[in-house]
């Protein structure tokens, strides 16, 4: 007998631990348990491509998921590929607020930082 068991996809993007702790803080705000993490990349800007961030309860088929202290980031299938490597961190300090994205795969990025090819 063979077994039928299908392993879970997983990718390459990672979640920094103050990238993960503030988005259980803001998923614990949401009160909603089935909400996870979702990036994904799509055409957009100046640069040709834009990064989406947010938070999801619907899963489709091919998406991947990796949890990271408590929290499941998802990737589809389509963005993999092009965030394989990428980082995302959390910053809190005078000079930056919000999530950042080092993606080892962008090649370069518009004037204005919100897209990249």
């Amino acid at each position: 007998m063979t077994d039928t068991t299908i392993a879970p996809a997983t990718h390459g993007v990672t979640l920094t631990e103050a990238a993960a702790a503030k988005a259980a803080s803001l998923l614990e705000q949401e009160g909603n348990d089935e909400l996870k993490l979702r990036i994904e990349v799509q055409p957009g800007g100046c640069s040709g491509l834009i990064y989406r961030l947010y938070f999801d309860e619907n899963m489709h088929d091919g998406d991947a998921v990796v949890e990271f202290g408590g929290v499941g980031l998802v990737v589809d299938q389509m963005s993999v590929p092009y965030l394989d490597g990428a980082s995302i961190d959390f910053e809190d300090s005078i000079h930056k607020y919000g999530f950042s994205i080092d993606n080892p795969n962008a090649q370069g990025s518009c004037a204005c930082g919100d897209s990249f090819h």
